[in-house]
């Protein structure tokens, strides 16, 4: 029986220690918080631990084949434990300094997290289904976190309604293709549509109601509704949070949906949807980042042009293709937490640097930081020889493996389009004259971990290749 357990043992851990997390909060008084964190950051170690001890090094089922454990989920974990715990780490401090260093931030942190787990590790899209809302419902409470705003409960509830409704619309899809096929689970999905060959009305209704679903989570366009406003309307904190972290469910929702499931119908079903979803994510994304004048804003618009290449790789539909979209994923992440890490250090209490002005003459108050908000602008940005380079060439590639290659042309177009807002940011720190010109104060550990996390984007980009070896061999 115990052993039946095993392959979700880290899911079973991360539970408990929440249960624990929750009961000693109780008994701590607000000046004992970092007593949460701490066992918030020990939490996130031992489910490291647990998973790195029962990792499979082949696909596993359990629970009635509604669960499954393989070196995918595995890396993709490992990568989530990481990228959260970078999250707390920022988001202490400021926490403290204004005022909201509760244990809730910390808990529904690792809700969210255990939700990413469960559509990583699901076999059913039941599973996912339930992934997917343990995620979507610690978010939404995390948006509207700061009680006292009126601006980040206005955030929460467009996400909640939105978010409410694009379930539903998941959720009718999936009960589509139950009626359809008589079955959940992946692989049984994919045997149904690769014998029949999947194109009925029927299926291809419910197709169009799971992409709408999956185009949600990712914040693609026409489902980007959300994406600015909560982006702009939440504590620094929780949009770094919601920028990182849930992109790596977002991405195993769509892989095991998909590719997994759904990867019969790939030329004659879902591939065309796809594209328009892309081509729509990257004109928007770009040309309105382009108009932001607020930070946020600009890397929520910026996140939606992300989105577009991200679906390329699942457009080429093949192992290359997948493998690309995950290394893009995972260096996005990285990427998209070291910006809003950059927003978080120049944030102070009753002030976040939240808009592109605050940025000006950063260089002359810290050349340093203003060297690591620069790589991590041109990251951003695609040029060598930084990752994002490396991630944009990879999915343009698999596009002109296998078509269309007007895709990938324009996936070129508008990433230079995209240069110029991620420049404006270098523009702003090297040649504006300062505003503020109050030293930069922040503790060492959050100096040292943004340090890293930028340089890291510069060793990633001068040796990729061991992350994208990984990344196609968890996958084969």
């Amino acid at each position: 029986m115990w052993m039946s357990l095993a392959p979700a043992a880290p899911e079973i851990f991360l539970g408990l220690a929440i249960c624990l997390l929750l009961v000693a909060d109780v008994y701590l008084r607000d000046d004992q918080r970092n007593v949460t964190y701490i066992l918030a950051m020990l939490a996130l170690i031992g489910t490291a631990a647990v998973t790195a001890y029962f990792a499979a090094n082949e696909q596993v089922l359990a629970f009635n084949n509604t669960y499954v454990a393989d070196p995918a989920g595995t890396m993709l974990k490992m990568f989530a434990y990481v990228i959260v715990g970078v999250v707390f780490l920022y988001s202490r401090e400021y926490l403290a300094e204004n005022g909201l260093l509760k244990g809730e931030f910390f808990v529904l942190g690792l809700f969210g997290l255990l939700g990413i787990m469960i559509m990583i590790s699901a076999h059913s899209l039941l599973t996912l289904y339930l992934g997917l809302e343990v995620l979507a419902l610690s978010q939404y409470t995390l948006v509207a976190f700061n009680r006292d705003s009126a601006v980040s409960a206005e955030a929460a509830m467009k996400y909640f309604v939105l978010g409410a409704i694009a379930s539903g619309v998941l959720l009718y899809g999936i009960s589509l293709l139950y009626g359809i096929t008589g079955t959940l689970e992946l692989d049984k999905l994919a045997a149904h549509f690769g014998e029949s060959g999947g194109i009925t009305i029927p299926s291809l209704l419910a197709l169009a109601f799971i992409i709408a679903g999956i185009a949600f989570k990712f914040g693609a366009v026409p489902f980007h509704m959300w994406v600015p406003d909560v982006y702009q309307g939440a504590p620094a904190p929780i949009t770094l949070y919601i920028s990182s972290a849930p992109e790596i469910g977002a991405f195993a929702l769509t892989w095991r949906v998909l590719i997994e499931a759904l990867g019969p119908m790939h030329d004659t079903g879902w591939q065309g949807m796809l594209v328009v979803i892309c081509v729509l994510s990257l004109g928007i994304g770009n040309l309105v980042a382009i108009a932001q004048t607020n930070l946020k804003r600009m890397l929520a618009y910026s996140t939606i042009s992300h989105v577009g290449f991200i679906f390329m790789g699942f457009i080429a539909g093949n192992p290359n293709g997948v493998s690309a979209a995950m290394f893009y994923t995972l260096t996005y992440v990285l990427m998209s937490a070291a910006a809003f890490g950059m927003i978080i250090l120049l944030s102070r209490r009753g002030f976040e640097a939240e808009r592109l002005e605050d940025f000006k003459g950063l260089n002359a108050r810290s050349p340093w930081f203003a060297l690591m908000m620069l790589m991590v602008m041109f990251s951003l940005a695609g040029v060598p020889p930084f990752v994002g380079f490396w991630a944009k060439f990879l999915v343009l590639g698999a596009v002109l493996d296998t078509g269309p290659v007007w895709l990938a042309a324009l996936g070129v177009f508008f990433s230079v389009i995209g240069a110029y807002y991620y420049l404006r940011i270098v523009w702003y720190m090297y040649f504006a004259e300062a505003e503020d010109r109050t030293p930069l104060m922040a503790a060492a550990d959050m100096r040292i971990v943004v340090s890293a996390n930028a340089l890291g984007l510069l060793a990633l980009g001068v040796f990729p290749g061991g992350l994208i070896d990984l990344c196609a061999r968890v996958l084969g």
